[in-house]
């Protein structure tokens, strides 16, 4: 299949890396994962790596010789309900991935909400683990764990070659010591901006219901938004009955709870770190979110909504209210103005509807790690030199900017254009079916060695300016999690931080619903501690008051 050019631009960025490629399975994957794509073999005949740059890293050793064409297997996070990498030319840029990066691989797409579950079934049976195994969010005491018991590769001894992987070991050291375990270096992180998370409401409703957000806004401000959506005014009708949308996954009661001064997942008081639920705050924020629920500002039966079909419900005009990544809100928008699923504006029917990306509320909001989901080599199938050497620089190519460009914008002359400037005009903004041709590889992507990663310039679309504007404006006030790396290395949380999280998050849930008290809930807290939290906090402290 002939390669189209980028440009020449893209030719002097990639000079001198590495080339390798790739080649995907045929058939479908697991019954707990989504349809793997299938695109057409590659060559086998691909021209072998280009190792010589090794021997001069290495103090002028003979090069090594190129290592033989490897198959790389991939568990891939599935968000898109099985629509990733499909239609006409989902083939043909998949084709060009491997082409590129010069080793067969195998994609096998996870939803989401199974992934935890999927990646638990792989450390039970070794011999199965993908290669590389993608996880969502940050690291918890079951990777942990397996890591502990051997399970993967240790990437330190391997991505700060510079020569070898010139965008791997780009990463942030910080962000590097929260993907460690007893001193190795156990992941690699999916970069992400850290003011990522905000609020993206319905701009046209807002705005004919007098109710848009201010420079200042307050919870107050916010939920007198949510009845406004769903009660309306002297002029207007409500116009959803649950404005907020909400799922299974809680996240978006981590961002709210900010707005209340409450910590991400930990907060230092008095000097010490505990989890959040220790703060006066958190239960200040909980009545504020059971509110909205038992005010039916949100959906009744959200712990069951699957996250795969989350933002559906803003797209669909069943909710108005968004809160977890801007990124969300900007795809919810571009849905607005998409042909195929134009939603004209209540205010103005000749004009799409809008989506407003609105970062912290209060002077707060939710910080990412500095990444959001991570991959980790396994030991058992990355079980020689020349497969791990394989899979990173898989996962390091997959970083240049025509790859960048290629899992992002899809094909020159199809997907998008390049104006007279060279920058990027995309041709699908307006076509979700020509655009999931690409769809999901994204999440092959590490974003390394940062999220501002070279690529071509692009043409920003209103959408485009709007999210990057919410990302800075968004900054200045995320919340970090001040024990994020301790916790890794706290052999209490190994054991049982996750479970224990998980109960936490459960109890939250309970109440919020209506299902246990107050007193049961802060009884349900105590017994958390009595069951071992009360040593992670020791073990975190103890890592907290050595490096203070």
């Amino acid at each position: 299949m002939k390669k189209k050019s980028i440009s020449k631009i893209l030719a002097l960025a990639l000079a001198g890396v590495m080339a390798f490629g790739l080649t995907a399975c045929g058939g479908s994957s697991s019954s707990s994962s989504g349809s793997a794509s299938e695109p057409a073999q590659s060559s086998s005949e691909a021209a072998p790596a280009d190792t010589t740059g090794d021997a001069a890293a290495e103090g002028g050793e003979e090069a090594a010789a190129p290592i033989e064409r490897q198959t790389i297997t991939w568990s891939v996070i599935d968000l898109n309900a099985g629509n990733n990498n499909v239609g006409n030319y989902a083939e043909e840029i998949f084709q060009k991935i491997e082409d590129y990066v010069g080793h067969d691989i195998e994609l096998t797409w996870v939803n989401n909400d199974a992934l935890s579950e999927k990646n638990s079934l792989y450390y039970a049976s070794p011999s199965t683990m993908p290669m590389i195994m993608s996880y969502g969010g940050t690291m918890t005491g079951d990777v942990v764990n397996a890591a502990k018991a051997g399970a993967f590769v240790d990437l330190g001894q391997y991505i700060w070659d510079s020569a070898k992987y010139p965008n791997l070991s780009g990463m942030s050291e910080s962000v590097a010591a929260n993907l460690m375990v007893d001193g190795k270096l156990i992941a690699l992180p999916r970069t992400r901006v850290v003011g990522r998370y905000g609020l993206c409401y319905r701009q046209d409703w807002a705005e004919a219901l007098g109710v848009e957000l201010g420079e200042n806004a307050t919870p107050d401000d916010v939920y007198n938004m949510l009845v406004a959506m769903k009660n309306g005014n002297d002029k207007h009708e409500g116009f959803c009955d649950y404005p907020m949308e909400m799922t299974s996954y809680t996240g978006p009661f981590d961002i709210i709870q900010t707005w209340f001064g409450v910590g991400n997942g930990w907060a230092e008081v008095d000097g010490q770190l505990v989890p959040v639920w220790m703060q006066d705050e958190y239960f200040e924020a909980l009545e504020y979110i059971k509110k909205l629920y038992d005010e039916k500002l949100m959906p009744q039966d959200w712990p069951s909504i699957p996250t795969d079909s989350w933002s559906e419900g803003c797209k669909k005009g069943e909710n108005g209210v968004y809160i977890d990544v801007l990124d969300s809100g900007k795809r919810i928008w571009n849905y607005f103005v998409a042909e195929d699923t134009y939603t004209p504006s209540v205010v103005n029917p000749d004009e799409p509807a809008r989506e407003v990306l609105y970062g912290a509320v209060n002077g707060h909001t939710l910080a990412t790690a500095g990444y959001n989901g991570f991959y980790t080599l396994s030991a058992s199938t990355c079980d020689t030199p020349e497969k791990i050497e394989a899979a990173l620089t898989v996962l390091d190519k997959l970083n240049d900017p025509e790859m960048l460009t290629l899992t992002q914008y899809g094909l020159e002359g199809i997907n998008y254009e390049l104006d007279e400037e060279g920058r990027i005009v995309k041709l699908d903004a307006e076509d979700t079916e020509l655009s999931s041709n690409y769809q999901g590889l994204n999440q092959l992507l590490c974003f390394l060695p940062s999220t501002e990663a070279t690529t071509l310039p692009t043409v920003l679309t209103e959408r485009d300016e709007a999210q990057n504007e919410a990302y800075e404006a968004a900054l200045p006030y995320a919340v970090i999690d001040p024990a994020l790396s301790y916790k890794v290395n706290s052999p209490a949380y190994a054991e049982n931080g996750a479970d224990l999280d998980s109960q936490a998050t459960a109890l939250r849930t309970q109440y919020v619903c209506g299902a246990i008290s107050l007193d049961d809930l802060k009884a349900g807290f105590d017994e958390i501690r009595a069951r071992g939290y009360d040593q992670i906090i020791a073990e975190v402290n103890e890592q907290y008051a050595a490096n203070k």
